[in-house]
């Protein structure tokens, strides 16, 4: 058993990250995010993506418990420390509990230390004494009981206003006298926890917006001002909590994606029988789900999560997948049917034959790509990132400067009197009125954007693809399952090309009279095209199903990319069953591998004169150099045409990228509004094509490309493109890594939403910076001027953050729409009852409808 380490590292648990200020909860989430244990509201990407780092990056209660483990350590450690993590009984932790704090819930609170270096936040000797002392003073559970708690925070601001206003209502000796006891019986509510906080962090050397507040509300204490420190505290503890608001609201649908994952499946127990048994013999286990494989019966009952993707078996029913593709409506499923993990049974039960396992299956994907977007932040924040510590330092140094040498330039007196402002006032509102809580808030307006986005089934990775898509202003769509449905359906088998023939009168070319060619020719293309996912073999498979087709054997097969299929082919009647060569692709493909170059052009105009015409999708095949001609209809994607206008209605220039042949490529063009087309494309060909594109950009033609593809084989194009916008449903694991946005409905309609939403969110985030150091700037100047109090430059301060987190907020909207008063209302409505429902514990949803109710 390895000994107890002397200094061991610290794991940040859920228990104290929820009872934190949200932007102490994102600091330490941003330092140390594989460590958090958390609800799916904390532990997503998203939520700490793009929090500031203008906070305090260690929170007293976390050091309290590395200083209990410390003395625990000290009398020596019985645990074993060659397993991963141990627990200790610390009060409130290892404990499963819900309780009522604040108006907030929370719940399973886990504790736990890493060891051998995985941890790299330590405490110094004087952090250490500070929190023995607290501790011993029982001012930490004071703290903890204070901190963030929504009543209280209202209480101690009700006493200070009530406090500040007692002069004018009552005598001046009686007025005194009750706002001094009022402000001194509420200063605690909210000082305890400040103090505490700051003085660890400045022990730790950590200077940021909470050590900044809590050194002006203390100093405006110490001289005589406490109604005005008290003030500070209590608007900045509410202006957190509202903005912690706004940030969950933001983040809604995001955590209802995670919270939908189920944590175990109900694994039918079938003893390795093919076969199940009847529904009353049937039993289960319950199996976590990183453990169900793949062919398992899974037991699904009605309102409960799929765990995995699989085929129904048996069963039907009613199944939403709302929370993961935006669409509302129900859909049936039943015997055969293929359903998506995550997807909600809503009423009968079902059981699913798991085909994947659950780190492959669809909503573990989609976690996945969410936790790669915190690597993709948006610039401005890793501007703040960068810049806030320093400038929190040199808020600081500025303020005192102003109280240091106000009185040597200015002669202003430094403590001040019933004429004067002192400069440590004025420092103090400086200090105030400059600390950059409305600028670390501007983000949010990406983390409202985001979780739109996802409510309506389209999912970024990261801001940074928000100012990418906001700098575009061209728009490159691929045909085949992008603009068309990529279902292709088989119209007609032609034999082109030396087949047993005989001849027409128009045109003058041989045609077949072997009524079992155009079967032989179907068994083929169905062999060759077997287990393929393009369009035209899924479209084969279709048009073979049911058909009796002679049995046929693949060898040497062998594909080419953009071209075609290559095979050894033998079974066949016609052929006396010897071993053939076959071809399967494009008729130039088809048409060059002939031996003889006069056959190639001949095999070119037999196509050309088809009864089918050209505007149809055709591959060709050959046999022994007997060629076929399959033709393909693609229809439209519904709402193409509808896409295309909007987006050109949006000042985008857009294009087709296309493999299909120009005839096809145009009628699909002409059809949805496209002038500018790129046909007979290979992938090579489009990925060169993007990149040139994106050279023109570079040189000022263009601000940016977007490429739109089904990714089925786009990849290399969807990489090199600006933003690359993927249809998720048929797309492959190469282009949904390479991709920035997934489309996880079956069509485009999310393209100009998400560009629309880029274009608004940027904007959004230019107005919030702007209202920030505005609101800055209002504050500081008179502030160090001395026409402004304290409580004054608090309540400005405080009201820029909420005006930035509002405006943030406004990310929701649809932003195709315009400005609605009644939706406006109704989310004003929506805000009030939640903030009522903090206070009373009411249930929010009532009071949205009463209050709707009232203004009706």
């Amino acid at each position: 058993m390895a000994p107890c380490l002397a200094s061991p590292p610290l794991v940040l648990p859920r228990s104290s990250l929820l009872t934190s200020p949200p932007l102490v909860r994102r600091a330490v989430k941003s330092k140390v995010p594989s460590l958090v244990q958390g609800s799916s509201f904390l532990s997503s990407p998203f939520f700490y993506q793009y929090s500031p780092s203008l906070c305090r990056g260690l929170q007293v209660k976390h050091l309290l418990i590395r200083a209990a483990h410390l003395s625990h350590s000290n009398n020596g450690c019985p645990h074993n420390h060659d397993d991963e993590a141990h627990t200790h009984p610390l009060e409130g932790h290892g404990d499963e509990h819900k309780h009522e704090k604040g108006g907030h819930s929370h719940t399973k609170h886990n504790h736990s230390h890493c060891h051998a270096g995985e941890c790299d936040i330590s405490l110094n000797a004087v952090q250490r004494m500070i929190l023995t002392v607290a501790a011993a003073l029982g001012l930490t559970k004071l703290a903890d009981a204070l901190r963030d708690n929504f009543r209280l925070c209202c209480l101690s601001m009700a006493m200070l206003l009530l406090a500040a206003v007692c002069p004018y209502l009552l005598k001046k000796q009686v007025g005194s006298s009750i706002q001094n006891g009022l402000a001194f019986l509420a200063f605690p509510l909210v000082g305890v926890p400040a103090i505490l906080d700051a003085a660890v962090d400045i022990a730790g050397l950590k200077v940021n917006i909470h050590v900044l507040m809590a050194l002006a509300a203390f100093a405006s204490l110490m001289m005589g001002n406490a109604l005005e420190g008290g003030l500070l505290l209590a608007m900045f503890s509410f202006s957190h909590i509202a903005e912690e608001y706004f940030t969950e609201r933001a983040l809604r649908d995001v955590n209802a994606l995670k919270e939908s994952n189920p944590e175990s499946a109900l694994v039918l127990e079938t003893d390795g029988k093919s076969a199940l048994p009847s529904t009353a013999a049937m039993t289960y286990t319950e199996v976590p789900l990183k453990e169900v494989r793949v062919g398992s019966y899974i037991l699904v009952r009605a309102g409960e999560a799929i765990p995995v993707d699989g085929e129904v078996w048996q069963g039907r029913s009613m199944v939403t997948v709302e929370h993961l593709t935006g669409e509302s409506e129900p859909i049936e499923k039943k015997v055969g049917d293929l359903v998506p993990g995550g997807a909600r049974n809503l009423d009968g039960m079902l059981i699913i034959k798991g085909t994947k396992t659950w780190e492959d299956s669809t909503l573990a994907r989609i976690m996945k790509l969410t936790e790669e977007a915190q690597q993709n932040r948006p610039k401005l924040q890793r501007w703040l990132d960068e810049f806030g510590e320093r400038y929190s330092q040199a808020v600081i140094v500025v303020s005192v400067s102003v109280a240091l040498l106000g009185p040597l330039i200015f002669k202003w007196p430094l403590i001040g009197n019933s004429v004067c402002r002192g400069s440590v006032y004025r420092a103090l509102g400086l200090m105030v009125a400059a600390s950059p809580c409305a600028l670390a808030a501007a983000p949010l307006a990406y983390a409202t954007a985001v979780s739109s986005c996802a409510s309506k089934g389209i999912l970024l990775k990261g801001g940074q693809a928000l100012d990418a898509l906001a700098s575009c202003d061209t728009v490159a769509f691929d045909k085949t399952g992008t603009l068309t449905t990529g279902d292709l359906i088989c119209k007609a088998i032609e034999p082109i090309y030396g087949h047993v023939s005989r001849v027409w009168e128009e045109p003058k070319l041989e045609r077949c009279c072997n009524p079992n060619c155009e079967t032989e020719a179907l068994a083929v293309a169905a062999a060759m095209e077997q287990g393929a996912s393009h369009p035209i073999a899924r479209a084969v498979a279709d048009h073979s199903e049911g058909k009796m087709l002679p049995s046929l054997a693949i060898e040497n097969f062998e594909a080419f990319p953009g071209k075609g299929l290559e095979a050894t082919i033998s079974g066949l009647e016609s052929q006396n069953g010897g071993k053939h060569k076959a071809l399967l692709g494009s008729l130039d493909y088809v048409a060059s591998s002939v031996k003889l170059v006069s056959s190639s052009g001949k095999i070119i105009n037999a196509a050309k004169s088809s009864a089918y015409g050209s505007e149809l999708v055709r591959a060709a095949l050959s046999v022994n150099e007997k060629v076929t001609l399959f033709h393909f209809e693609d229809k439209l994607r519904a709402g193409a045409s509808e896409v295309v206008a909007s987006l050109k209605k949006a000042g985008m220039q857009i294009l087709m990228l296309t493999g299909d042949h120009g005839s096809s490529a145009n009628r699909v063009a002409k059809a949805v509004g496209i002038e500018e087309v790129h046909h007979g494309m290979k992938p090579e060909d489009k990925l060169h094509c993007i990149k040139r594109l994106a050279r023109q950009s570079g040189k000022g033609l263009s601000r940016g490309l977007i490429m739109v593809g089904d990714g089925v084989n786009d990849a290399p194009a969807l990489a090199a493109a600006t933003v690359g916008i993927v249809l998720a449903h048929y797309a492959s694991a190469t282009a949904i890594a390479v991709a920035d946005v997934l489309l996880l409905q079956d069509n485009i309609d999310g393209v100009p939403f998400v560009i629309a939403k880029a274009r608004q969110t940027t904007s959004l985030v230019k107005q919030s910076v702007g209202l920030a150091l505005s609101c800055i700037l209002i504050a500081s100047l008179p502030s160090v001027m001395g026409f402004l109090p304290l409580w004054l430059t608090v309540l400005l301060h405080e009201g820029g953050t909420l005006l930035v987190c509002l405006n943030s907020v406004r990310a929701l909207n649809d932003p195709r729409d315009g400005w609605n008063w009644q939706h406006n209302m109704k989310k004003l409505t929506d805000a009030l009852a939640t903030l009522s429902y903090l206070f009373h514990g009411a249930n929010p949803s009532q009071r949205v409808q009463q209050s709707a109710g009232s203004l009706s």
